[in-house]
């Protein structure tokens, strides 16, 4: 059955949906991490290398980037501060085996508030660019309060002009793989950010 649009993401005083996506996140973190070591277990045990092991294990892998990527874009933000390493090594594995690879070129700690918005900028461009590329993300701080650049290259974009008209506030009714769109839409005012975007034929733009 197809996925019911959503209509509207009204404010939320309590944050039900971030807290809603954290727990989600946490509790799968821990079977997934389980699964991982099961399969380290069992590749240790076989005297020779198996490839249905090694494609299980790159699948956990992947699948644990993934929400740990999920957590920063959907779960409960705050002013706690998350450094480089942290955030380049996560970008690093969301990017493993995923045909857009991530690039996080940014030097200083940043709020993780600030860090959610990134990310769901990410989840927007991705759609943008079907046949893959590169997504580089950069932050400018030199005029006080820091403006991020979300850019997206590939061989060719495909344009939604429609559904990135919701992060000028039009309204749509949103499918849930488009929530992001909205989310940032609703987020970013909230914390001071004004969204630019562009679309070209190989380039996807997004600044907060």
């Amino acid at each position: 059955m197809p996925s019911e649009p959503i209509t509207s993401l009204p404010p939320e005083p309590d944050d039900l949906a971030s807290l809603v996506g954290s727990r989600l996140c946490h509790d799968l973190i821990s079977p997934l991490g389980a699964i991982g070591n099961g399969v380290e277990l069992l590749a240790m045990t076989m005297r020779t290398s198996s490839a249905e092991l090694q494609l299980i294990a790159e699948s956990v892998a992947a699948a644990n980037a993934r929400v740990k990527f999920f957590r920063f874009a959907f779960g409960r933000a705050g002013e706690q501060r998350v450094g480089r390493p942290e955030m380049a090594g996560l970008m690093s594995q969301y990017s493993e085996g995923n045909r857009i690879a991530v690039d996080w070129q940014v030097e200083e700690d940043h709020s993780r508030d600030h860090i959610r918005l990134v990310c769901l900028a990410v989840l927007c461009l991705e759609p943008a660019m079907p046949r893959g590329g590169k997504i580089t993300v950069t932050c400018d701080s030199t005029a006080g309060l820091p403006v991020w650049t979300i850019r997206g290259t590939t061989l060719r974009t495909k344009p939604d002009p429609e559904l990135w008209a919701t992060l000028d506030g039009q309204p749509r009714a949103l499918a849930p793989s488009e929530v992001q769109f909205g989310l940032l839409a609703r987020d970013a005012p909230a914390l001071g950010r004004r969204i630019r975007w562009s679309i070209t034929e190989g380039e996807a733009v997004i600044s907060l």
